[in-house]
């Protein structure tokens, strides 16, 4: 797969780093859902051995964004057999609270920090959502307990096989609360992003109705500030002398 910049993106054998044992159980971790405007934002993580990890390409799996739904689907059936799927939910309440104070990264960081910890290994692969990838991967060891060794990359679910392997099941899970929500409220949710129409228009109808913001729905975003009703403006003509 080519990269944005026209270069071969290089994909990490794990089982030939140095240091590494090729039994060594290993975690990716990477989330789905952080810029959607409803449902929770999924960590999905994936314990398997190193060795194993180095074969995942040849399976298919790679990162996320790359698949159509059903690939991921297949994708995510074809790691069963090969390790651990994990996944961690974040309420969208958990998700605004931590938005209002600027902590989502923060927020990531322990989410991710908590799957490491249930995973119990001792080395981690994260998908890095921090500018700065490297303190994002020290925010994810505290929060494992300080004693993982903990790799952070920016797009490490296209380099790092076990993270597109997170990827995918951070997806599908992702997926499948969105659509158990949707047949719940008995609309069209659509994919749950902003730049999603059938999801602002969902969104706009429901809140049309008077009622308040549910608690599927991410109140902290921006887009809310358009799809919230508005009072009729008052003219004129609306005062008396």
């Amino acid at each position: 797969m080519a990269s944005p910049s026209g270069n071969r993106e290089v994909v990490v054998d794990l089982a030939e780093q140095p240091g590494s044992e090729k039994d060594e159980r290993i975690l990716g971790i990477d989330e789905a859902g952080r810029g959607s405007l409803l449902g929770p934002l999924v960590v999905g993580g994936f314990v398997t051995a190193a060795s194993t990890a180095a074969t995942l390409p040849a399976l298919g799996i790679r990162d996320s964004k790359l698949l159509s739904a059903p690939q991921r689907e297949r994708a995510y059936a074809t790691i069963g057999p090969l390790g651990v799927r994990l996944a961690l939910h974040l309420s969208p309440g958990t998700i605004d609270a931590h938005v209002r104070r600027g902590g989502l990264n923060d927020l990531e960081a322990k989410a991710f920090g908590q799957l490491a910890r249930r995973a119990g290994v001792q080395r981690v692969f994260v998908d890095a959502c921090d500018p700065v990838a490297i303190r994002f991967g020290e925010s994810v060891r505290r929060w494992a307990g300080g004693t993982v060794e903990v790799d952070a990359r920016h797009h490490a679910d296209r380099t790092i096989p076990v993270v597109a392997a997170a990827s995918i099941v951070a997806k599908v899970r992702r997926d499948r609360a969105v659509a158990r929500l949707s047949l719940s409220l008995g609309g069209a949710l659509g994919s749950g992003y902003p730049s999603d129409a059938r999801t602002t228009e969902f969104v706009r109808s429901f809140l049309a109705e008077g009622r308040p913001a549910p608690s599927w729905l991410r109140a902290s975003w921006k887009t809310m500030d358009r799809l919230l009703p508005r009072p009729p403006l008052r003219t004129l003509e609306t005062f008396t002398p």
